[in-house]
């Protein structure tokens, strides 16, 4: 069910509530909602393992953020960026390009000596297909030459503490090109803390693709699907779930690309997440009905945006914007290095 009008999920923030650099992780503060009484309460991240029951399940999503934007020249000396968006097949990339006008197809792209790329194909908003010419590892080599892809809402330039502060502690699998934001606020003290708590932790995988950072689109809305974005759940994550729900705990999501990975899952199996991967098209709005999710750890999300309409459909759309006000209100810390909610 789509929404019939986006300008209901708008709100204004002021500026200054954008956090461009990250607090220490687990003191960011934590707004936490309980759906059932309406209600909510002012806490700390800390506090998380003591918000949760012994018998539920934390899965979190274990994608690596690659060092996908790189700086690149024209054969005419040019300057321009390219932004890599998902691996199509070996060595050819799906990339947004700025300023794509005058760049050609066939067109070679200097990075620095060791990494070249030549445009095969262009489409619209600045999208090519690229092929990468490298002379090592790409991965090894993007360490080397490329720059972490900040959102642009940061309006700043990427630093060799980004390196650090926008990869989760659960980062494993390489892939996505904006980090699962919930994830930043973990550490292994904060892990300990949930263990020894009796609660479970696993993970899935779903690289964040370029379409995190793109407003909502007509056509998107049209559809009911958003972009694609490569998904991965692994036997021991499909079990961990299986057996929190054989103990009647609550699995407990780690981002909005958690969600999407486990509902997928349940949707392709008749309600169950299994074993399997693939990709998602799947929008979540309100009146989704959620088969695998029970509680949501997530940062405050964009105006109008396709998180803040998966958030409202989890949680409802009164609750969760006079929520959001709340939010505003008190000063927390907006969006990917901002504070957190924690949707009970």
């Amino acid at each position: 069910m789509l929404p019939a009008d986006l300008q209901s999920y708008d709100f204004r923030l002021p500026p200054s509530l954008i956090a461009r650099e990250p607090l220490a992780r687990g003191t960011e503060r934590l707004l936490v909602i309980d759906r059932r009484t309406r209600s909510w309460q002012h806490r700390t991240f800390a506090d998380l393992p003591a918000l949760l029951a012994p018998a539920d399940c934390l899965v979190a999503n274990d994608t690596k953020v690659i060092w996908a934007r790189l700086q690149a020249t024209r054969a005419s000396g040019g300057a321009v960026e390219l932004l890599l968006h998902r691996e199509l097949a070996p060595g050819s990339w799906e990339a947004l390009l700025k300023p794509a006008g005058k760049c050609r197809v066939g067109e070679t792209l200097t990075v620095s000596p060791r990494i070249s790329a030549t445009v095969t194909a262009k489409y619209a908003e600045g999208l090519v297909t690229v092929t990468l010419q490298s002379d090592g590892p790409l991965e090894k080599i993007l360490d080397a030459v490329g720059h972490v892809p900040l959102p642009p809402y940061l309006r700043r330039a990427d630093t060799a503490a980004d390196r650090v502060n926008y990869q989760t502690m659960f980062a494993k699998t390489p892939g996505a090109v904006a980090a699962p934001t919930a994830g930043l606020h973990f550490t292994p003290a904060l892990l300990s803390a949930l263990r020894q708590r009796g609660i479970a932790v696993t993970a899935v995988t779903l690289h964040v693709g370029l379409g995190t950072f793109q407003p909502l689109r007509h056509h998107q809305l049209r559809a009911g699907r958003l972009h694609a974005e490569r998904y991965s759940v692994a036997p021991a994550a499909a079990a961990a779930v299986h057996a929190c729900r054989a103990r009647g705990g609550r699995v407990v999501a780690v981002g909005t690309t958690t969600v999407r990975t486990l509902e997928q899952s349940a949707l392709d199996h008749r309600g169950t997440v299994a074993a399997g991967s693939g990709e998602t098209t799947l929008f979540i709005t309100p009146g989704f009905r959620f088969q695998a999710v029970d509680a949501l750890v997530t940062n405050f999300h964009l105006p109008r945006s396709s998180l803040l309409l998966l958030v409202c459909a989890f949680g409802g759309r009164g609750l969760m914007l006079a929520a959001y006000q709340e939010a505003i209100a008190t000063g927390y810390r907006f969006y990917s290095y901002g504070d957190a909610m924690l949707i009970l």
